[in-house]
């Protein structure tokens, strides 16, 4: 059975790229604040996808302590998926309700937020089934948690103002 501590490297960098990430999301929404505040889903969305760059960060970071099997990796990483979930969920229920003809894709804006965490659910699943092979669902967890956050700071910063 594969060790997690070979992936200790990954978990440094990922912690703190998502951390860097996670900060500057919450730095574009406050100089836009008033804007994002009035649309009808970019504050559910805004929180979906910190609450990703969090659970990114936990998992990150859950990778470099010693000793930690791969079983209850899994665990702890599915268990923090399931609580971000409900955060994406709440995004998708806004985002479907608006009516905006302005509004860019739904099921574009939908799959952004879910992406990572369909990655991130069946990599940790693989895991708590004790097959090493769900570190690639992790590793594909956090790479989209990353395309996404880039995305959601890109309409925050700037796409809020057209």
């Amino acid at each position: 059975m594969e060790s997690l501590t070979a992936w200790t490297d990954f978990g440094v960098a990922m912690a703190g790229v998502s951390g860097a990430l996670a900060g500057l999301l919450i730095v574009a929404m406050s100089v836009n604040i008033e804007v994002i505040v009035a649309s009808k889903s970019l504050p559910a969305r805004a929180g979906a996808s910190i609450s990703t760059l969090v659970l990114t960060v936990v998992a990150a970071c859950l990778l470099l302590v010693p000793g930690a099997s791969i079983q209850v990796y899994g665990l702890e990483v599915l268990v923090g998926t399931a609580i971000v979930w409900i955060f994406e969920v709440l995004a998708m229920v806004r985002v479907a309700q608006n009516a905006d003809p302005q509004a860019r894709s739904r099921a574009a804006v939908i799959a952004s937020g879910a992406l990572p965490l369909i990655a991130f659910t069946i990599g940790a699943a693989l895991l708590v089934a004790g097959l090493g092979a769900g570190m690639a669902g992790i590793v594909a967890g956090c790479v989209l948690a990353i395309a996404s956050a880039v995305l959601i700071s890109w309409v925050t910063l700037v796409e809020v103002r057209r």
